[in-house]
């Protein structure tokens, strides 16, 4: 990024508030803001990090009362000069204050332009600059911890751990090239690569073992409640919402289409999917919402096979499940009485009544295998994709590094492969980029960011 103009944009939501707030940032910024500014002192003569009330007036007019936050670089959150303008809500003063700066000599921020700045003047890595996009999205306790974990430095310092070492090791691997004439010298000690190389590769899978725990939190738990027509899916659904999301009838095939919603488990997000019930049927209608079952069923973490104790109709088989998918055989309508004695002990697993709110079995073993996913012993917690890839990319820099080491191959070859995975690693945090990279990254943020 090239560009050290002034920019300026809402930083906080859309819409009409309580309090809105405009930042600027740029080597003018205080500049610009002082030629709307109205108060005790010129912003340009106060220190950083102070507040300062006054009015927003120009040619006469005033626009509204508010409070300038000044921050000087580079102790601010870009690096540079900002002004931080907290105004009225109102849609119309926004925009008009956004409209004078602009006639200031700012102009409208690009999407993520301002933590962009942040990350092109050193104020942060990219990995924490994903994760405030991450922490504004959070959803969830666990996903806010997890974006908060990142932003504080948490995959960073393990990364940065991680390439000082090997950085060591290549930058004496190719300081024997420059001694090729003497095959006898050897600068970095081959079986203190290979306990650095055990150890990276130890940190590099603990990471990268921890996405599956990682993504299921920020993703959310899946979890698709699937069984035959007329099981009780629908109003199970609304048991475990507490709420009435999905239209319930004793008419067979009332629900023909997936509906979703959320709810949170121990401060975890589980997005739930009711699906239409899975039979044979020519309906063409009803087989379209059973394809959308079947599709639910394919991706979910949990899959809850909701059975009629009435008239169990199994719809799963557990062979055609994914190998980390957890199957939880459900018996509903446990009040109505139950002559066959051999349902009754197979409803013994997970009995529940929906239609009465007696769910408790279902609870706590839904709070169970959702711990379970995402649990982790690490404080650190990969949930970007583009980390995870990064990682398995420098894991299996790292297994040709060793490989290399155990057959004997030249110094030369050796770094090359160990340049292979500090690139890898370096991408997570910023140091390794491309432009398309940063500009992909930076464009899923929203404007004022």
């Amino acid at each position: 990024m090239e560009r050290k103009d002034t920019i300026c944009a809402i930083s906080t939501a859309f819409g009409s508030a309580g309090i809105a707030v405009i930042r600027v940032s740029g080597s003018e910024a205080i500049a610009v803001a002082d030629t709307l500014f109205r108060g005790r002192h010129h912003l340009s003569e106060v220190a950083s990090h102070s507040a300062h009330f006054g009015a927003i007036e120009r040619e006469g007019t005033t626009l509204d009362e508010v409070v300038c936050a000044v921050f000087r670089a580079p102790h601010s959150f870009t690096g540079e000069d900002t002004v931080e303008i907290a105004c009225h809500g109102s849609r119309y003063i926004q925009q008009e204050l956004l409209r004078w700066l602009v006639d200031a000599g700012a102009r409208l921020a690009d999407r993520g332009e301002f933590t962009k700045r942040a990350f092109m003047n050193g104020r942060m890595d990219l990995a924490q600059a994903e994760s405030v996009a991450d922490l504004i999205a959070a959803e969830s306790a666990a996903e806010k911890d997890i974006a908060l974990n990142q932003l504080r430095g948490g995959i960073s310092g393990k990364i940065g751990e991680l390439r000082e070492q090997l950085l060591t090791f290549t930058s004496l691997l190719e300081l024997e090239l420059d001694f090729a004439d003497h095959e006898e010298l050897e600068f970095a000690d081959r079986t203190q690569l290979m306990e650095i190389l055990q150890k990276a590769e130890t940190m590099i899978k603990t990471l990268a073992d921890s996405f599956e725990a990682g993504n299921a939190i920020k993703q959310g738990v899946q979890v698709a409640i699937v069984g035959a027509p007329n099981a009780g899916k629908s109003t199970l659904l609304n048991a475990l919402l507490g709420d009435e999301r999905a239209i319930v009838s004793d008419i067979r095939g009332t629900t023909r289409d997936t509906v979703e919603d959320t709810m949170l488990l121990n401060g975890v997000l589980v997005r739930l999917t009711d699906t239409a019930g899975i039979q044979h049927t020519h309906d063409r209608i009803e087989q379209l919402g059973i394809e959308r079952s079947l599709q639910a069923l394919r991706k979910a973490h949990i899959v809850i096979e909701l059975l009629d104790s009435t008239d169990p109709q199994p719809v799963v088989d557990e062979d055609e499940l994914g190998e980390r998918q957890v199957l939880l055989r459900v018996y509903n309508k446990k009040d109505i009485r139950i002559q066959n004695s051999e349902v009754r002990s197979q409803k013994s697993e997970i009995s529940i009544s929906a239609k009465n709110g007696d769910i408790q079995p279902l609870l706590t073993r839904l709070e169970e295998e959702v711990g379970r996913l995402t649990q982790h012993s690490d404080s650190v917690l990969v949930s970007n994709i583009r980390h995870y890839e990064a990682l398995c990319r420098a894991a299996k820099a790292l297994v040709s590094v060793r490989e290399g080491l155990e057959d004997g191959l030249s110094g030369e070859l050796v770094a090359m492969d160990l340049h292979d995975a500090l690139d890898a690693l370096g991408e997570i945090t910023g140091q390794v980029s491309s432009q398309e990279v940063l500009n992909t990254i930076f464009e899923r943020f929203c404007i004022g960011k």
